[in-house]
């Protein structure tokens, strides 16, 4: 076990050795500190309560998050080829699977670390700027009648952590089976943004069989307004449905790296 962290440790060096990591988590801290500033700007009523403005500006910092994590995702593996150093990880006495364990590890801990990160600058930035109680107890349009807003907010995070930890997942299986950090990232995010038009063009209340694709239920937010989601179907199902493809996901990747010939 100390091996592995070891390698976990090693992973997460190369990750936070490179100045572009700490360029993304600046502009993470800059963005989610400036949207509650422009919100303050707009807010002529005082109508934006703390949790207003966290769930507002989180929804468009997410996908700062989401495209960071997937940059991250992308090289992790890719990046071992491009710059010939696999060969020298592969060499060492540890399995590829505990390899590629670290790196995964070393992804899934970046991301968490981003979505810590953007909760508490705009927590931080929302609290001095807007008023409202911070226990959650406070009316608002944002939320269904009658929800507590920080549990509310909390939800709807983990709902677009949802959506992300899919998304990562994709692009470190195309990581892991193209070798190339460039087209990992540019379908992850074509994924990530597209959904909602292959959504709509597969619309689960005119086609069944569209409740089974992935695409469908990566937006888990929905169900915080309501029980039923896409083509009647339940969050139980909308799960379901993620964790199957996610362990496709994950087997691909694994069984592609074990089994590749690192001379080719």
């Amino acid at each position: 076990m100390g091996n592995f962290f070891n390698l976990v440790q090693n992973e997460n060096m190369k990750i936070y050795r490179r100045v572009r990591t700490w360029v993304m988590l600046g502009i993470l801290v800059v963005v989610n500190l400036l949207i509650p500033v422009l919100l303050s700007m707009a807010d002529h009523g005082g109508s934006i309560s703390i949790w207003d403005s966290v769930v507002m500006g989180t929804s468009f910092t997410f996908f700062l998050c989401t495209i960071f994590s997937v940059i991250v995702a992308a090289d992790s593996v890719a990046g071992e080829f491009s710059w010939g150093t696999i060969k020298l990880l592969l060499i060492r006495p540890w399995s590829r699977s505990k390899i590629l364990l670290s790196k995964y590890v070393s992804v899934i801990l970046f991301s968490l670390l981003c979505t810590l990160l953007l909760m508490a600058m705009s927590f931080l930035a929302s609290s001095f700027f807007f008023s409202g109680n911070i226990s959650g107890n406070t009316e608002s349009g944002l939320f269904p009648h009658g929800a507590n807003g920080f549990v509310y907010t909390l939800q709807y995070l983990l709902c677009q952590y949802v959506n992300l930890f899919i998304t990562v997942a994709i692009a470190f299986m195309l990581s892991t089976v193209f070798r190339a950090g460039g087209l990992a990232i540019g379908l992850a995010l074509f994924i990530m943004f597209a959904k909602g038009i292959f959504t709509a063009l597969f619309n689960p209340e005119r086609f069944a069989w569209a409740k089974y694709l992935f695409f469908t239920h990566m937006d888990l937010s929905g169900y915080l307004q309501t029980d039923v989601g896409p083509g009647g179907v339940s969050l139980g199902f909308a799960l379901a449905v993620l964790a199957v493809y996610y362990i496709v996901f994950m087997a691909v990747s694994w069984y592609v790296f074990s089994k590749r010939d690192i001379a080719a």
